[in-house]
């Protein structure tokens, strides 16, 4: 496996609207939540980009503490100017400002557990970061195709300074 490298990104914070479901890895319901999402996601009117964002608002410690029966939210959702006119079954989410290890991903979804492995046991614990209690999310922009081996996208991880 490839071992990329990070760019570290101050974010800004970003108004997301879109759908949330609760889960865990070991009930994973990420098809079910996007199959719910996309056939809506016309309807938000005030979008920004059409970027997708994918993410886990994990529980404190959830990864010190990893189980795969933890239970975390997980969201569908698309960057917004505002939280105006908001359609009906979406909700909104302000994800905050912080800082971010940005890596890129290219592969099926199923695939990805050697580059999570590597990002969490090797190098976030040699990285001068930490793992920050934030959101992690993935942008799915343009060359993200679902359950391709050509897909890419970027993967978030929220972190702060050890010292």
């Amino acid at each position: 496996m490839i071992r990329p490298t990070p760019k570290i990104v101050q974010l800004t914070q970003k108004k997301l609207v879109g759908k949330r479901l609760f889960m865990s890895f070991a009930n994973n319901k990420t098809a079910e939540l996007w199959r719910s999402f996309m056939p809506e996601r016309k309807q938000i009117l005030n979008t920004l980009t059409n970027q997708l964002y994918s993410l886990q608002d994990y529980p404190f410690n959830f990864f010190s503490e990893f189980s795969p029966e933890t239970v975390f939210e997980k969201w569908a959702a698309i960057e917004v100017t505002d939280f105006e006119n908001l359609p009906q079954d979406m909700e909104s989410l302000l994800l905050p400002a912080g800082l971010y290890a940005v890596f890129q991903y290219k592969g099926k979804p199923e695939e990805a557990t050697d580059f999570f492995n590597y990002i969490f046991q090797e190098w976030l614990p040699a990285s001068e970061y930490l793992l920050d209690e934030r959101p992690h999310f993935e942008v799915l922009g343009e060359k993200y195709r679902n359950d391709s081996p050509d897909s890419e996208e970027e993967v978030w991880i929220p972190v702060r300074n050890k010292g």
